[in-house]
């Protein structure tokens, strides 16, 4: 279990507005993530309190995402259940504080599953701090009995947010592009989880399938396969083809309002412009006219701008105009060739993959070009995209030889590299927002 961190420590990463719990520094203040080095805060999460053993599954289940989630974003330390005196906590009196300061908690997750007469599931959960004995957070929430992971994902959502003072991400879904068999003869499926590779399920199978997209205000999906470029929405499960485009690289991307997309049309050998399509009317509106490979655009969150990729300086560069079109900047400066520019949900950061030396790198810079940073490194890396927070980004890593993709994490500083769980290969991730 990683050092506990001194007060000061934690003090040094914590934006004062609002944070203070009766003028002490405790557990509750805000932490602001990804600043500096501040060592992991020590939280324990027993299993959830339930009055049936069926009901004790889903709660054991439920304490373990929630640790899983808070581990995995690199800024808690999950205290291993081993070392608890009060296993399980009960909702209806504060718990026995003492017992949670003898294993170095800071903070404490107490919660109860029960079952109401209409079958749904009922979720109680409460954050405290161990130092003050503050309750810090507490709510309840209903769902239906396979749904109990979502709640988890909630639950965590609320703890990051009330400890970084930032919204979470646990609460969203990735669709990527899932490879099952040998390489030769590999099946191919459009395939959708929850944010830590758990809850799999497959969209659709076919031979060639490409960079599937999230829409960032609805629950559809966008991808190509043979040529044509279909919408799918998740809740209905209804499939709209929106136009065949059999000389199409990279799927388009939404705006962020949802209504428009914008994509990359080769025209002949020696140029590939950008264009704009309303999804309702189908027409479409030109945005670059160079003898230039321009590709890969991606709209600003405030839908102002776009950055894209292209080669009008000789190598490939990523520039940033208008969203309307007209005179465009480059911002990239380093060596090599850059390409899949992606917007940070913030507005504050552009993503990329830059490739040079036999190497492939993510990295972030700011929409001027400045502050440029290599996130990871190494053969093939590629298709950054970004949490609903901005502050995660999920990338595939392709090894060559007989193997195949993988998908990976890690966060905008540069830290806590982790491989994502997935039944088989996996490439080319596309993170939802939000769901709640």
């Amino acid at each position: 279990m990683p050092a506990r961190p001194s007060r000061r420590q934690v003090i040094a990463g914590v934006a004062a507005a609002g944070a203070l719990i009766s003028g002490r520094r405790a557990f509750g203040q805000v932490i602001r993530p990804f600043i500096q080095e501040v060592a992991p805060l020590p939280i324990a999460i027993p299993n959830f309190a339930a009055s049936t053993p069926a009901d004790g599954e889903v709660g054991a289940g439920v304490a373990k995402v929630i640790t899983s989630n808070l581990k995995r974003s690199g800024l808690f330390a999950p205290i291993n259940p081993a070392a608890f005196i009060e296993k399980v906590i009960s909702l209806d009196a504060p718990p026995q504080f003492a017992s949670w300061k003898a294993v170095d908690a800071w903070g404490l997750v107490a919660g109860r599953m029960s079952r109401r007469d209409d079958g749904r599931l009922k979720a109680e959960f409460r954050l405290w701090d161990v130092a003050t004995g503050r309750q810090l957070v507490g709510e309840q929430y209903f769902t239906s009995s396979e749904e109990w992971r979502r709640i988890a994902h909630i639950i965590s959502d609320k703890i990051y947010e009330r400890l970084t003072g930032e919204k979470g991400y646990f609460d969203s879904r990735v669709v990527f592009i899932d490879e099952t068999g040998p390489k030769e003869h590999r099946t191919v499926r459009l395939a959708m989880m929850d944010q830590d590779g758990g809850n799999v399920r497959y969209v659709r199978e076919a031979h060639e399938m490409r960079r599937p997209r999230f829409s960032p205000s609805t629950q559809e999906i966008m991808y190509m396969e043979l040529g044509r470029v279909y919408l799918f929405n998740i809740d209905t499960r209804q499939r709209e083809i929106v136009g065949f485009f059999p000389d199409m690289s990279f799927t388009p991307r939404f705006s962020p309002d949802g209504q428009r997309i914008i994509m990359s049309l080769p025209e002949g050998s020696h140029s590939t412009n950008l264009f704009v399509m309303d999804l309702r009317s189908k027409s479409s509106t030109r945005l670059t006219d160079a003898r230039a490979h321009d590709h890969s655009p991606c709209y600003a969150p405030d839908g102002s701008r776009i950055c894209f990729a292209s080669d009008r300086d000789g190598k490939r560069q990523i520039y940033v105009m208008a969203a309307g079109g007209g005179p465009a900047q480059r911002i990239s400066s380093g060596d090599g060739s850059y390409s899949t520019p992606v917007w940070s949900p913030r507005g504050d950061t552009i993503a990329f993959t830059r490739q040079g030396g036999g190497r492939f790198a993510i990295g972030i810079m700011k929409p001027d070009g400045s502050g440029e940073r290599l996130l990871a490194s190494g053969f093939h890396n590629e298709g950054p995209s970004f949490a609903p927070n901005g502050r995660v980004l999920m990338f595939f890593r392709d090894p060559g030889g007989s193997g195949g993709p993988s998908l990976f994490t890690v966060d905008i500083s540069g830290r806590n590299e982790q491989r994502v769980p997935t039944p088989g290969f996996a490439s080319d991730p596309a993170w939802s927002p939000l769901l709640s």
